[in-house]
């Protein structure tokens, strides 16, 4: 449900971005893609941490978890650092180098030096959520999210259009609304912590031997993500080179397609807590399983979503934008992937159950080989010899749909249970 709290938090920016201009809605959701990026840095504790913890929760040691949640926190900081920096002065080099239009650079830049400067809330963010799924504690974020999203659509009618006293600051109040509501949740994580009865806390003991064995799984997870990351962004000049109206339409789509990623995303977390916490509790049976019912939750949900996508997509765009010819691209993609949402919801969910065992390196073999060879070079062909942009949609569903095959395959071989961490 935390997932589904993101994305209309997502969908909300993009709803009131969308009344500023095209441009701005384009911006926008590029700089979801260049978060992307940043979410290979956060990868390197994430899946790691997550993966150490759960399972030291399963065996019943919160205090050795809570020791190393307090040293991935200060490690985590170290890092946003950096990140900060690049993002902020590089922020406008990003949009250049993705081929984007002057108006899409002008606006992107702006909105995306804001965002740098919260980096370091939202590593943290990212964190301690994941932290808390991993030592199954997922209620009291979800209250947290849903408080932090109102915030974030309050702030956004305020900055953008100005209200309250406050002047109009277009795709600048989107940025400072979105940090605004990173450093709440940030705040709130905390003080949850503190909590006596809290599944984690913060113990302020540095762990270096346990941060090398997050390091150990989280290298292969941050390279296999890094590697993802540029396909995309690959993929998306690619899309950008054919002009902002398809850049818009996929982007506005995206984040429609979104709401089906919500139970993916949600399962997908569910099963990397519980399959490493039934590890570390030595039961590989109900690991196994415990990914088998996630998967089945999930593409239930996403095929259900899936179908909606394909019977309602102009309505579902009207919402975002009233240009037809945008309307059009993003109508097309949602009919498309409408049709790819149950092999989705199965690469989400067996692929985050054998992250959860540590084994990354198959994912990361699979993702790099099936991104690349499978969706990113035939996207390229096709725009070579003068494709429009629904092949470049087709080509896209088709990987989906050989990547769920595999994770499939590799799941119920089962040799992943047997992964060291």
């Amino acid at each position: 449900m935390k997932h589904l709290v993101d994305i209309l938090q997502v969908l909300i920016d993009m709803l009131m971005v969308g009344m500023i201009s095209i441009y701005a809605l384009a911006a926008v959701g590029m700089s979801m893609q260049f978060m992307m990026v940043i979410n290979v840095i956060m990868t390197l504790y994430v899946v790691g941490g997550n993966a150490l913890i759960s399972r030291f929760i399963g065996q019943g040691r919160k205090r050795r978890a809570s020791a190393l949640l307090y040293t991935l926190g200060i490690f985590a900081v170290i890092l946003s650092v950096f990140v900060t920096a690049g993002g902020y002065f590089g922020s406008e080099s990003i949009y250049e180098i993705m081929g984007a239009e002057s108006k899409v650079i002008e606006q992107g830049s702006l909105y995306f030096k804001i965002l740098s400067l919260g980096i370091v809330v939202i590593f943290i963010d990212n964190l301690l959520y994941n932290a808390l799924s991993a030592a199954g504690d997922t209620k009291n974020s979800l209250y947290i999210k849903l408080f932090s999203a109102g915030i974030n659509a309050f702030l956004n009618y305020v900055f953008i259009f100005g209200h309250y006293g406050f002047e109009a600051m277009g795709i600048e109040g989107a940025a400072y609304a979105t940090v605004i509501a990173y450093t709440f949740n940030v705040v709130a994580y905390l003080l949850l912590l503190k909590i006596p009865h809290a599944k984690l806390s913060l113990v302020p003991i540095i762990r270096i031997k346990d941060l090398k064995r997050v390091w150990h799984v989280g290298w292969s997870a941050a390279l296999d993500r890094g590697i993802s990351s540029i396909s995309f962004l690959v993929f998306i000049s690619i899309i950008t080179a054919y002009g902002t109206v398809e850049l818009a339409g996929y982007q506005v789509g995206l984040r429609i397609e979104g709401i089906a990623f919500m139970p993916g995303f949600g399962f997908a977390i569910a099963a990397m807590a519980l399959v490493g916490q039934n590890l570390g509790a030595k039961d590989k049976v109900k690991a196994y399983n415990m990914g088998i019912i996630s998967g089945r939750v999930a593409y239930i949900f996403m095929g259900f979503i899936g179908f909606i996508l394909i019977l309602f997509p102009e309505f579902l765009v009207s919402f975002f934008t009233q240009d037809i010819a945008t309307i059009k691209v993003a109508s097309s993609y949602l009919i498309l992937v409408g049709l790819a949402q149950v092999p989705l919801a199965i690469v989400f969910v067996y692929s985050s159950a054998l992250r959860g065992a540590g084994a990354t390196k198959v994912t990361l073999k699979v993702n790099v080989l099936s991104l690349w060879f499978l969706r990113v070079i035939p996207s390229y062909i096709a725009y070579k010899f003068g494709y429009g942009i629904i092949a470049i949609f087709i080509i896209m569903n088709i990987e989906t749909l050989i990547k769920g095959f595999i994770f499939w395959f590799i799941y119920q071989k089962r040799e992943w249970l047997n992964t060291k961490v």
